[in-house]
């Protein structure tokens, strides 16, 4: 598994040193550009392939914010060589498609931990072993949402590999495919948090996960009309959130 090491990282393309210890990570390159133009200072560390990084200070905490593209593989990827660089909190910040009726565009979800429908982390340890939140990061999420003013749910989420199985714009019954988990009370479905769970938390790493619902599923339509509004929400909530941490003492190297 990961080590620290003073190398370039082959894909993300940092060495040690080059993050703050609390890195967000969105799913979408863009989503980094956005996160910058909310701190107080922010400047552009790397960028290779999907992985696109800045770091910057906001009320005087250091955090960065890497991209991990979409889905599973990559995830991993981004998530093992951030490790390798020194981040001792890493915060998926994405959107999904939120499952629950009572939903609406424009919710925060923080997950407490994540169905393993990605096949991808079975290739590091059977899938018996959970996707759990760190219970710290859980918790200055709900710190940062309250401070904020913003309306959050708390719960599980299901992270799987097949976007076009379980989406508005899925081939077939998706409705039918995701009926289950609507039962079972599971909040939301996307494609990155169980990933980033597992692998953090084997290696010892804290790892929480905040989204936007962006695309209630059995909402009132799939379109959300104030979505970069909610989008600069959910950046204020991770910043808020690493914030926290700080407080906590939980950034330190």
């Amino acid at each position: 598994m990961a080590q620290e090491t003073e190398h370039r990282q082959h894909h993300i393309n940092l060495l040690p040193g080059e993050t703050a210890p609390t890195v967000l990570v969105p799913g979408d390159p863009g989503r980094v550009e956005l996160f910058a133009k909310e701190m107080d200072e922010a400047w552009k560390v790397a960028q290779k392939r999907e992985y696109v990084t800045y770091t910057g200070k906001k009320d005087g905490v250091l955090i960065s914010c890497t991209s991990s593209g979409l889905g599973p593989s990559p995830t991993a990827i981004g998530v093992e060589e951030l490790i390798r660089v020194g981040s001792k909190n890493i915060i998926r910040m994405g959107t999904c498609g939120a499952l629950q009726p009572f939903m609406r565009a424009g919710d925060i979800i923080i997950a407490t931990g994540a169905v393993r429908g990605s096949r991808c982390t079975e290739e590091f340890i059977s899938i018996d072993y959970p996707a759990i939140a760190d219970y710290r990061i859980v918790r200055a999420s709900i710190d940062a949402c309250e401070r904020l003013g913003l309306k959050y749910h708390l719960g599980l989420v299901r992270t799987h590999d097949a976007f076009y199985l379980e989406s508005p714009w899925a081939h077939g019954d998706y409705a039918a495919r995701l009926k289950p988990w609507v039962d079972l009370g599971v909040l939301a479905v996307e494609n990155e948090s169980a990933t980033m769970l597992v692998v953090a938390s084997m290696q010892g790493v804290r790892a929480g996960t905040i989204l936007l619902s962006s695309n209630p599923i059995f909402g009132e339509g799939e379109d959300d009309p104030d979505l970069e509004a909610h989008k600069r929400d959910l950046v204020r909530v991770g910043i808020e959130t690493a914030k926290v941490l700080h407080e906590m003492g939980l950034d330190e190297d």
